[in-house]
């Protein structure tokens, strides 16, 4: 069995992919890489992928599957992972080879030791292309440093911070165990995937390491405003599954400051969905607004009225122009102010 495995899908990712792929490899023995091709047609990440593979037979795999989607990129990866962890890189991203090495020797040092961890956390980089600049999102504020500890020992998530894909190393069986599987031909996902295990993590260790490089600035980029405007219908789909996918009630029994975290995030997701709602051009944008917003409601009322009255953003789940206004302004003035698309 591998220590790790790292699932990278790819998509038309020639151009960018060896970059990831190189950082991956300095892991050595210790991982597994499983590169897996979205049904890339455009260039030749394909080859790109069954080349590694030759060269690296005893670390890298290559999977070709017909498209469908990030998420089912990331589920095929976790079909085939034969690591003790499993982590997410996406092909235009890369991780810090020291922190990478650091990371490796504290989770052998566990599995040595017989200690089951469910989680990893690091910190992660927003690489920005458009200005060459670096915004670093840490959690030295929230989690104990240097010992494992559970959901009772964190401290208080400020506005910015989320555990993200970026942030995360997952036990690989707990993922198996909670039975996650994300949807096909659907962005924004990884929303999906850092949330639904939660309730199932028992013990988290934290290091504060820049691991996780993310590329930004990508016309194309999913988190691009513009496009993920163009695909507000996959926003609110992810957004419904996750509301689905527990009742929070249930967690408050686990643990009140996950619950406190988990109501974070789904307020975070409301309002964005709300958010591109209103951005967006679609003509029945109201309607499907609305209805996230009945669908919730209907789901947990309690939720729905905590939300409703929570945050400044909820100006923008008001009907008027004004607050759905006020709204957007407060979004882009975030977005200049954290920089994440």
């Amino acid at each position: 069995m591998k220590l790790i495995t790292f699932a990278v899908p790819c998509y038309n990712s020639a151009e960018y992919m060896e970059k990831c792929v190189e950082t991956l490899l300095q892991g050595g023995e210790d991982v597994e890489i499983i590169l897996v091709d979205d049904g890339s047609t455009k260039d030749n990440t394909p080859q790109i992928c069954d080349d590694y593979a030759e060269k690296y037979p005893d670390i890298i795999k290559a999977i070709h599957q017909e498209n469908g989607g990030h998420g089912e990129g990331v589920n095929q990866g976790l079909r085939n992972a034969s690591g003790l962890y499993y982590k997410v890189v996406d092909s235009d991203d890369w991780l810090d080879v020291p922190s990478l090495k650091k990371v490796i020797a504290q989770l052998k040092e566990f599995a040595d030791k017989g200690q089951e961890l469910d989680m990893l956390l690091c910190n992660y980089v927003y690489e920005h292309v458009c200005d060459n600049t670096r915004h670093i999102m840490h959690y030295k504020n929230v989690f104990p440093t240097g010992k494992i500890f559970c959901w009772d020992d964190i401290n208080h998530f400020s506005v910015s911070q989320c555990i993200l894909m970026h942030s995360v190393i997952y036990r690989t069986q707990l993922l198996r165990d909670c039975k996650i599987e994300l949807p096909k031909h659907t962005f924004y996902v990884d929303n999906i995937f850092v949330y639904q295990p939660l309730p199932y993590v028992k013990t988290m260790y934290y290091m504060d390491l820049d691991l996780y490089r993310y590329y930004i600035g990508r016309d194309d980029q999913s988190v691009n405003e513009s496009v993920m405007a163009k695909r507000i219908d996959q926003q609110l789909r992810v957004t419904k599954i996750m509301i689905d996918s527990h009742n929070l009630e249930d967690v408050k029994q686990i643990s009140v400051k996950l619950y406190k975290y988990m109501l974070k995030y789904i307020t975070m997701m409301m309002t964005i969905s709300n958010i591109f709602s209103i951005i967006c051009d679609d003509p029945d944008k109201d309607k499907k607004r609305k209805d996230l917003w009945k669908y919730l409601k209907e789901k947990d009322e309690n939720i729905y009225n905590h939300i409703k009255r929570g945050t400044i953003f909820s100006l923008a789940n008001f009907q008027s122009k004004v607050g759905q206004q006020t709204g957007v302004f407060f979004y882009r003035i975030a977005r200049k102010i954290y920089k994440f698309n």
